[in-house]
């Protein structure tokens, strides 16, 4: 009985987050458009040499998703810290992790999951082959709810402070570097005909640590923040 209500408060918390999203769509579409952008600019200023193109393409979409889910990481407090709804939520007796837990699975819902649909389309502007684009949907889907809940941590401890921005940054984008590398590595791999299990191994353990572990950073980093 504990489970399923624990579970129907995780779902009514996605479901609350993803109304008050739709309610913000210049929000949302800001973050694939700049997505979008830093992609398609790349095989401008670099050329149109297909070789080069197929090297640099996982780096590129990597490091653009990742700057893409900085951009709505500000927000994804920041509302119900102004309306009050965030103290009322430390103040409730279900478990904060729990849902601090439904917040970063919409925020992933919202920012993360339109640049996995939209990876494999800009992927084939640097000419990636099939196989690759499917270990780079694979790796992102891995990936990005890692830079989501990490992504959570820094904006729990610069909520509220002036300058947060630049703050949360500096914060989270060290954290997110092992990802980066791992989910690169293996759409290089699978180009160079090496195995990819020893990369997706690492971004799956990388999503169930921080799916253990982040949720309570978390919430305890919101605590800290609002006392």
């Amino acid at each position: 009985m504990k489970k399923s209500s624990m579970f129907g408060l995780l779902l009514l918390v996605i479901r609350r987050d993803l109304v008050l999203a739709m309610r913000r769509r210049a929000d949302v579409l800001t973050t694939l458009i700049f997505f979008v952008m830093v992609v398609s600019l790349f095989p401008l200023g670099v050329g149109p040499e297909m070789a080069m193109l197929r090297k640099m393409a996982a780096g590129v979409l990597w490091v653009a998703a990742l700057l893409s889910s900085m951009l709505s990481l500000g927000r994804l407090f920041s509302a119900d810290y102004l309306d009050g709804t965030l103290e009322q939520m430390m103040l409730a007796p279900q478990s904060l992790s729990m849902l601090v837990l439904g917040k970063m699975v919409a925020h992933w819902m919202v920012s993360g999951l339109p640049l996995v649909l939209m990876a494999p389309v800009l992927g084939l502007q640097f000419d990636m082959s099939v196989e690759a684009l499917g270990v780079l949907i694979i790796g992102l889907m891995l990936g990005t709810p890692v830079l989501s809940m990490i992504g959570a941590i820094g904006a729990a401890l610069t909520l509220g402070l002036r300058g947060g921005g630049v703050l949360l940054s500096l914060l989270v984008l060290p954290l997110c570097i092992p990802v980066l590398i791992f989910g690169t590595g293996a759409v290089e791999a699978i180009s160079s005909g090496l195995d990819i299990a020893s990369h997706m191994s690492l971004l799956g353990a990388l999503l169930v640590l921080a799916l253990v572990f982040t949720p309570w950073v978390t919430s305890q980093a919101l605590r800290i923040s609002m006392e």
